[in-house]
């Protein structure tokens, strides 16, 4: 279970601090697709990066797999970093220029020291993840401007996949894309799912999406709890 327990987030702002979050409690079940859906600016992205083990909260904790998290960022082990995958709204923003498409799947296996260790068993664990997302082999080797946001957007997917999470946050991953291609996203996803017990957090201003791939949904409006009596 990846619970967020009465989390409080705040920012500065131009004239003064914004309270985003403010005792959100939710709790993402693996083998669960939960849907969150809001309108832009209710704090749905600092949630899930407070969830992803990337932003600290102010006051509450998270809790993963029965374990309070007690650091954030590169503070989290590895080995704990890993169980918690984000997908981000944006690809061009989530990728690097500099990587090819499958330089950018690989990324994380290179950052964690779990390379194959020839190029050809590289080669061949990549496309196996490209291949179950709808990627194709020639475009493993373009870099993110010779691609669309679709065939980017999946190759960001696999990127968060391919270190087999225990949950995925998908923070409005298709709303820059047609419809087709959002249909396309989300049934790769679960497919993971039934090879797997990921838990999946769909973020999403849509609700018709969220109703209709999600077995739950959350309304912002309901992430923080009555005020005690």
């Amino acid at each position: 279970m990846l619970t967020a327990e009465r989390v409080t987030k705040t920012f500065d702002g131009p004239e003064g601090p914004i309270t985003v979050l403010d005792g959100a409690t939710l709790s993402l079940a693996p083998g669960a697709r939960l849907g969150l859906v809001g309108p832009s600016g209710c704090g749905k992205s600092t949630l899930a990066a407070v969830l992803a083990l990337l932003l600290a909260p102010d006051a509450g904790r998270v809790v993963l797999d029965g374990a309070p998290i007690t650091g954030y960022g590169l503070a989290v082990p590895k080995q704990v970093r890993r169980r918690v995958q984000l997908v981000w709204q944006s690809p061009r923003q989530a990728a690097d220029p500099r990587l090819t498409l499958q330089q950018t799947i690989l990324e994380p296996l290179a950052i964690h020291q779990e390379l194959p260790a020839t190029a050809a068993e590289q080669w061949e664990l990549t496309l196996g993840w490209a291949t179950r997302l709808g990627l194709t082999s020639d475009l493993l080797r373009r870099y993110p401007h010779e691609v669309s946001d679709g065939q980017l957007q999946r190759a960001c997917l696999a990127r968060a996949l391919i270190l087999r999470p225990g949950y995925l946050l998908c923070d409005e991953p298709t709303s820059m894309l047609d419809v087709s291609t959002q249909a396309a996203l989300l049934a790769a996803v679960a497919q993971q799912q039934e090879r797997s017990e990921l838990g999946v957090l769909l973020i999403t201003h849509d609700l018709a999406v969220a109703r209709h791939w999600c077995h739950e949904v959350i309304d912002t409006r309901d992430l923080t709890p009555a005020p005690a009596r």
